[in-house]
């Protein structure tokens, strides 16, 4: 991290997990072990519990995301929600383009643009993901895919509305699967993606720009992780769901 430079973001992905009432106690549990951040913390969380969890974060330093939004502002979406449903009710962030939505449910690169216009339209700010499959980190092409991915995604987008965009560096083969990016691994990678942003708005916006890793970052590797000059945060899976494993983390963001 370098928050000379950047805001270091913690943001934990709960993805469909967790109901109301587990919600609730999970919240309720995170805000005195994450009050004293010195990053910005934020919970990104099933549509059903983005009203709970309005209510139990206010006051608190925790800010509320969800987990995707629709690129219309309404229409026959069946199932989808729009960028402006989630203002409305007082969301700020969103994650926009998860591996999982793109292996599961047929993102595109395209797509993901187009979601990413629609959320910053409605004032969002964006939690944008990129990654490569593992065949294509042994084909020795993810710099390419990364870049591809990250430029596309950012098609139409200006430079005052690039401060409201995190990016996650996601490696798909490290989602969910216990691996993890070596610390150098995910610095290099966050660093290419640093390099597109310069090239595509200049040094300052590159050097001014949140670059999360979100592999199966853990208490346990968080810290060196964390270490690293262009890694500034994480997108958290599954230790985002226990509030001692989250705060950890947390911890070692702020230091």
């Amino acid at each position: 991290m370098n928050k000379a430079l950047r805001k270091a973001v913690i943001a934990g992905n709960w993805k469909m997990n967790k109901n109301r009432a587990e919600a609730k106690e999970l919240i309720e549990a995170l805000k005195p072990v994450v009050a004293d951040a010195k990053c910005d913390v934020v919970i990104c969380v099933p549509y059903t519990d983005l009203e709970t969890a309005m209510a139990a974060t206010k006051g608190s330093n925790i800010k509320v995301g969800a987990q995707n939004c629709h690129w219309a502002k309404s229409g026959a979406f069946t199932a989808e929600i729009s960028a402006d449903m989630l203002t409305e009710m007082g969301v700020e962030y969103v994650i926009i383009g998860h591996s999982e939505r793109r292996q599961y449910f047929g993102e595109s690169d395209i797509t993901v643009n187009h979601r990413v216009r629609a959320a910053l339209d409605a004032g969002l700010t964006v939690i944008l993901c990129v990654g490569e499959l593992l065949e294509q980190r042994e084909q020795g092409i993810t710099s390419e895919i990364v870049s591809m991915q990250t430029k596309v995604a950012l098609g139409g987008v200006s430079a005052e509305e690039l401060k409201r965009i995190i990016i996650a560096y996601e490696p798909v083969w490290a989602i969910g699967t216990g691996k993890t990016a070596t610390a150098d691994q995910a610095n290099e990678v966050n660093h290419c993606i640093r390099e597109v942003v310069a090239e595509l708005y200049g040094k300052a916006a590159g050097d001014a720009i949140t670059v999360q890793y979100g592999g199966s970052m853990n208490a346990a590797n968080a810290e060196e992780l964390l270490g690293k000059e262009d890694v500034d945060g994480g997108l958290i899976g599954g230790a985002s769901l226990k509030a001692p494993d989250f705060a950890a983390i947390v911890a070692a963001a702020s230091k």
